[in-house]
């Protein structure tokens, strides 16, 4: 008798068939002596839509809402029926005695696989593989501590709940607001109130008024001081201002007093997901989607991390035994740091980061035992890669000790300041080279309370006060994180989903809400702009995943909750135009035409949504890159067949002149690009854009 193991992915597939010893290739399938291992393509099984349910809501009608079905249905998905079709046909073999659930260790891997083996009416044994990391140990060591299935079945009922509430909402509303505005407008339940939090911090900025201040500097002795009164270091009046300077001209400055306080800064801990996406977008200006991307491969083409998708930022007690193999497997790429630390035998000092209560499903992100190799990484790989060491490496180092001393004088009757931190042991900042120096290289190691300086160079500086900066994606991932909204696997593509349906845009790094977006909004039901409200959901779901929450309950909030929301949407006397509405008619219906931005540039799509008119504004982009300018080019049609032009820099080339032969490189990135499903979101938010482009 055999095991059905069960992947996620072809490529996940191929390592476990490889470690398992499943040599005996198949279509749809490896095999071996004990082991049948096959994968899924990201999700075969969906959600039924609702013309599953019935024909007529093919077209969209305010009437027909809310489709709230009385028990939700599922489909095998079109475009990868033949490898269910390949499960199914293995699900029936009687040589087969169980199922090994090896999809992601997590709510959608779990939600992947059970919704197959619904679909295949599996009713013999299932088993769960649950690992942190892809390397052969892991692998081997997982087979061997094998977890039984019933103890996941309430991580599934948490995804089965998150599916059908994004459905629900996501689905009712969208169609709700798109119907009733004749525009595609998407909303749900985790999008919504992030766009309403970029919105506000817009609202915010643009009723700004700037007010002039002043700030006064003098040189006191050798050292550069600043005018503070109560904490306060700004006049805010020019007369103010101008009066104290007068009082300083020719005056001595006393030492009053001086404070020393030793400080200490703790080791960080390794990173979870979502502060990993925050450091990589505030270093390296990767946006939340790349940084998942190229995690993902370092995680499973490489095998160099361990799992990402994870909230966790300690590790489990037995980890520690593994910390010495991990720092000799890194070592090639990080010798001088890693000498010392095998010299102590890997002794981690930061002994907190071992918390078994503080590990969920997975721990932080870490280094595996794999060796590296880095000139296999590509440079976003090695960016990414050396974050994660660098938090790691700073476990084994010690704190950061260093002083600060604040030293008063008074001026006159005013007070001057200078702060100054020194350096005692740079600790674990030697890892990230990050040590401080004492600011402007001033030091108050010789002076003493009572001592007289004389004052100079009195500088008195105007500035205004200046807004809040219009949040990058670290903010906004920030504040996903403080309000509960989404999870580390999902908070990528929600932010991807805003852009992606013109409602935010992606400008210099920072988000602004289009005008879209910002009428979108005020259509918006109140409730479903709160963070609160999801944060409350995403709760439930977590109580769920721990079998402290209960599904049915959840569910039947979801549905009350989504026919108020779509009742609310039909009463509503609020107005909407399209905000990229042209003067020119469409050739077929005579509507005005509305002008968008694709990935193959600008179109011209027809404003009555019952009309399919498209036509491209401008050439169509290809994906062929310019030699000179490296901008995408534009493909023609002409009596020699397709070519390529980029204008600015009148580069002409044929379509065939693109055959060469693929590198090394270039064939590990496609391998990489095709062999990842990214599964961090959900299959919904794709299903609404590719209903709404259909409809637009």
């Amino acid at each position: 008798m055999k095991s059905l193991v069960l992947a996620e992915k072809p490529s996940v597939a191929r390592e476990l068939a490889r470690v398992l010893g499943c040599n005996q290739k198949n279509k749809y399938y490896f095999e071996g002596n004990k082991y049948i291992v096959t994968w899924a393509l990201g999700h075969l099984i969906e959600l039924k839509m609702p013309e599953h349910y019935d024909t007529k809501y093919k077209t969209w009608r305010l009437e027909d809402l809310p489709i709230i079905p009385d028990k939700m249905g599922l489909k095998v998905m079109k475009q990868t029926s033949p490898q269910y079709r390949g499960i199914e046909s293995l699900a029936k073999r009687p040589d087969i005695k169980e199922c090994i659930i090896a999809t992601d260790a997590g709510r959608e891997g779990e939600l992947v696989a059970r919704w197959i083996l619904h679909k295949v009416h599996w009713k013999k044994p299932i088993q769960r593989l649950w690992i942190s990391s892809q390397t052969d140990r892991a692998i081997k060591e997982g087979f061997q501590h094998l977890k039984p299935g019933k103890q996941f079945e309430p991580l599934f009922e948490s995804a089965v709940c998150r599916a059908e509430a994004d459905w629900l909402i996501g689905l009712n509303v969208t169609r709700a607001l798109t119907t009733k505005y004749n525009d595609p407008l998407s909303a749900g339940r985790v999008q919504t109130p992030t766009l309403a939090m970029v919105i506000e911090r817009e609202k915010i900025i643009q009723s700004f008024v700037p007010t002039e201040y002043w700030t006064l500097q003098a040189n006191i002795g050798p050292l550069k001081a600043l005018w503070e009164k109560n904490g306060e270091k700004r006049i805010f009046s020019r007369e103010s201002a101008e009066k104290i300077k007068q009082k300083l001209t020719g005056q001595k400055a006393t030492l009053t007093s001086i404070d020393r306080k030793p400080k200490s800064e703790p080791q960080p801990l390794p990173y979870d997901l979502t502060e990993l996406q925050r450091d990589a977008n505030k270093r390296f200006g990767f946006s939340a989607k790349k940084t998942s991307s190229v995690l993902q491969g370092l995680y499973e083409q490489h095998k160099l991390v361990t799992y990402p998708r994870t909230d966790s930022r300690y590790l489990t007690d037995d980890m520690e035994a593994t910390m010495l193999d991990r720092l000799e497997a890194i070592s090639s790429g990080y010798k001088d740091e890693v000498r010392p630390l095998l010299a102590s035998k890997g002794r981690v000092l930061a002994k907190k980061v071992f918390n078994n209560a503080k590990v969920t499903d997975h721990h932080a992100i870490i280094p595996t035992e794999e060796r590296l190799h880095l000139n296999d990484l590509s440079t976003d790989e090695r960016k990414l890669y050396d974050i994660i060491v660098g938090r790691f490496l700073g476990l084994f180092y010690p704190p950061y000790q260093f002083e600060t001393v604040l030293a008063s004088f008074d001026v006159n009757g005013e007070t001057f300041k200078v702060k100054e931190t020194v350096v005692v042991d740079p600790g674990f900042r030697k890892i990230a080279g990050k040590s401080e120096e004492a600011e402007g290289n001033q030091s108050l190691a010789n002076v003493t309370k009572g001592q007289e300086f004389p004052t100079k160079n009195i500088e008195m500086d105007k500035k205004f006060t200046e807004p809040p900066l219009r949040y990058s994606e670290a903010d906004i991932l920030a504040q996903m994180e403080k309000y509960g909204l989404g999870t580390p696997a999902t908070r990528a593509e929600i932010i991807e989903r805003l852009i992606e349906t013109e409602v935010v845009e992606r400008q210099n790094g920072r988000l602004y809400p289009t005008n879209k977006g910002k009428q979108l909004i005020e259509l918006v039901n109140d409730e479903l702009k709160s963070p609160e409200l999801t944060a409350h959901w995403e709760k439930e779901l977590e109580a769920i995943a721990r079998g402290t929450g209960n599904p049915k309950v959840f569910l039947q909030n979801i549905r009350k909750k989504t026919e108020n929301l779509v009742s609310e949407i039909k009463k509503s006397n609020q107005a909407y135009r399209a905000h990229n509405l042209t003067g020119s008619k469409c050739p077929e219906c005579n509507s005005f035409l509305k002008e968008r931005n694709t990935k193959e540039g600008k179109i011209l799509v027809c404003s009555n949504l019952d009309c399919h008119y498209r036509k491209h504004k401008d050439p169509k982009l290809s994906k062929r890159r310019c030699p000179q300018c490296k901008k995408r080019m534009e493909m023609h049609e002409g009596k020699a067949g397709l070519y390529f032009q980029c204008r600015p820099c009148n580069v002409v080339e044929k379509a065939e002149e693109q055959k060469k032969s693929v590198t090394k490189r270039e064939e590990r990135k496609l391998v990489q690009k095709y062999s990842q499903n990214d599964s961090f979101g959900t299959s919904l938010g794709d299903l609404l854009k590719q209903a709404l482009e259909e409809k637009d």
